[in-house]
């Protein structure tokens, strides 16, 4: 393969990367971003990216990609903790 040529894992990280700035672009411009496309469009991002830095590694990168995953999992489960609303006791 050429060596400036991009390979299959380098094109899905550029769709991760692009899945993340689109992300942010919509948090940035909508005002009110619904929690499930903003936190599963992250979500998507980092996995992507996460293929990517498997195959082409960058340590630092692949720790980050783990937060961010992380912390959108965490957005998407608050999002449908909060849908579901208050849990009734019965007495």
């Amino acid at each position: 393969m050429n060596e400036g040529a991009l390979d299959i894992y380098s094109l899905i990280g550029f769709l991760g990367t692009a899945c993340i700035i689109g992300a942010y672009a919509y948090l940035t411009y909508k005002e009110e971003p619904n929690a499930f496309i903003l936190h599963g469009t992250n979500l998507t991002g980092a996995a992507l990216l996460t293929i990517s830095l498997l195959v082409h590694t960058n340590w630092p990168s692949l720790v980050l990609e783990g937060f961010w995953a992380a912390i959108a999992i965490f957005g998407l489960v608050k999002a449908l903790r909060k849908r579901q609303g208050p849990k009734r006791v019965e007495p």
